[in-house]
């Protein structure tokens, strides 16, 4: 998914506090910001979209949406806006914090889920953000999240634990063919990411 997914970060740091965050480490290492849990907005970045050949952006990887100030929201949004060559995703943790309409054709709004006990955060998302196109990204998923309302939702992306923790912490195969198939048989894409190459296999890995 890296090779076809570009990270924009336009906003760096997040208040959600996940004790697995990558993004945290990341910025930590490389001194990116002072305090992570204080995000600040890099609006150069914006020249980013003015790429003529298409391509899809993340402007998530180092934040999290509903840790956005409203005001950048709207410059970036005004930029999406201008730009319709590519295609833009957005991931939050906190859909029940978010409360906004957009007709964007070109941006996705989308929660990640962990585990069952996160399931409300897809319908938080549906009902607080009305938007044109919704994904759900599972990953890490820490248990099988069962029987899942997909309904609105446009793509989901299933993966596993990375990083030093995946020793101890790993998506079991049922969950990720169940979430595969509830998908598939609403007509929604789904795309397998890398990580899952060991648990799933590399020939049946789908990426959609």
């Amino acid at each position: 998914i890296k090779d076809q997914i570009q990270n924009m970060n336009i906003v760096i740091g997040c208040t959600v506090g996940c004790a697995y965050c990558y993004a945290r480490n990341n910025v930590k290492r490389w001194h990116m910001i002072d305090d992570f849990t204080a995000p600040e907005f890099f609006p150069g970045k914006l020249k980013m979209m003015e790429k003529k050949r298409p391509q899809n952006f993340l402007l998530t990887g180092m934040s999290d949406l509903s840790g956005w100030k409203p005001e950048w929201g709207d410059e970036v949004f005004a930029k999406i806006r201008e730009n319709p060559q590519h295609q833009f995703l957005f991931l939050t943790k906190r859909p029940d914090l978010l409360d906004f309409d957009t007709d964007l054709e070109n941006a996705w709004f989308g929660v990640t889920v962990t585990r069952k006990a996160e399931l409300w955060r897809i319908d938080a998302l549906r009902k607080n953000v009305r938007a044109k196109h919704y994904h759900v990204t599972f990953e890490p998923l820490f248990d099988d999240p069962g029987i899942v309302d997909l309904s609105g939702i446009n793509w989901i992306v299933v993966g596993t634990m990375t990083g030093a923790q995946s020793r101890k912490i790993h998506t079991e195969t049922e969950w990720a063919w169940s979430l595969t198939d509830q998908a598939h048989k609403l007509g929604i894409p789904v795309f397998m990411k890398e990580d899952l190459v060991p648990i799933i296999g590399d020939e049946h890995m789908i990426q959609e």
